[in-house]
């Protein structure tokens, strides 16, 4: 091997989607996302791979070309000393401005550790104990996961026991929390337990599902509704999913569709969870307003 590679942006080996500053002779913290799509290796530490929505590459012809083509980062775990590796061909020499976030959108903090910021749907979350902020996952709409990762039962990669997403509702104008959360609710199953962004199926694949619960809901002190589904899979525990609805409070109060995708059996999350995390959201600039199941609904 040669000696460390001199100071610049290179692949981020925790996270291949992202650049990541090397000083010369360690890694910082300061990432920011490539000007260009990089395709992706293998991460160095066996981070989170299928359910982070990375864009795996699916043949060894397909790495080989991205190696001949960026270099190839081969460096240890974060904190180790003695790091090596071989510089990219472009690899800047100027230090980095800010610490930039691995993803363009992703929610930001509010200063308190308990509080995810969703800036864009002007809400906020509650980081309830045994969850944690969003990291190291590809998607800019995911706000809270489980900590940790394990291998997938099913088409090799990696899993989470549990993830809420926040999302602008893309629907038709004028419509319903109800008529959303019911639309939306088979798509969320789909992706959280049936098949990934690149094709493959962690879970084997989505053999039933089972209503387990639907009605309003008051989030924030607006009037929502949620439908909450039991999935079963080929292969695993399966899950539950829910889909919420609810009028942002902020600008035109455009619709937010709210996900929760739970793993079933003992390692999952306790469905109590998903109405904690619910009655804790809260408009930004209001810590007063809450919601939940069998809570006041204020105005549409």
């Amino acid at each position: 091997m040669s000696s460390a590679p001199p100071p610049g942006w290179y692949r981020d080996p925790s996270y291949p989607l992202t650049e990541r500053w090397w000083d010369g002779a360690a890694w910082t913290d300061h990432r920011r996302q490539p000007d260009a799509p990089v395709a992706p290796v293998a991460p160095a530490d066996g981070r989170e791979r299928r359910r982070v929505g990375a864009i795996a590459l699916t043949t060894a012809g397909a790495v080989l070309v991205a190696a001949v083509v960026t270099g190839v980062v081969v460096l240890g775990h974060d904190g180790d000393g003695a790091a090596q590796a071989e510089s990219s061909a472009a690899a800047p020499t100027s230090a980095p401005a800010s610490d930039e976030s691995p993803t363009a959108a992703a929610p930001s903090a509010t200063g308190d550790p308990n509080v995810v910021l969703d800036d864009l749907n002007g809400i906020t979350f509650p980081v309830p104990k045994g969850w944690a902020r969003a990291e190291n996952v590809a998607e800019d709409d995911v706000v809270l996961t489980t900590p940790g990762v394990y291998d997938c039962p099913g088409d090799p990669g990696f899993c989470r026991r549990g993830r809420v997403l926040s999302r602008t509702a893309t629907s038709v104008p004028g419509a319903s929390p109800e008529s959303i959360a019911k639309g939306d609710i088979a798509d969320a199953a789909h992706e959280e337990y049936d098949r990934d962004p690149i094709g493959n199926r962690p879970y084997g694949g989505v053999t039933s599902h089972r209503l387990l619960g639907s009605g309003q809901v008051a989030v924030a002190g607006r009037a929502g509704y949620f439908v909450r589904w039991r999935v079963n899979t080929a292969k695993g525990p399966g899950g539950c999913v829910e889909s919420l609805a609810f009028p942002s409070s902020a600008g035109s109060q455009t619709p937010v569709v709210v996900r929760f995708a739970f793993d079933a059996g003992p390692d999952g999350p306790p469905l109590s969870d998903m109405d904690r995390i619910t009655k804790g959201i809260r408009p930004v600039g209001d810590a007063a307003a809450s919601g939940g199941v069998g809570s006041s609904i204020g105005p549409h």
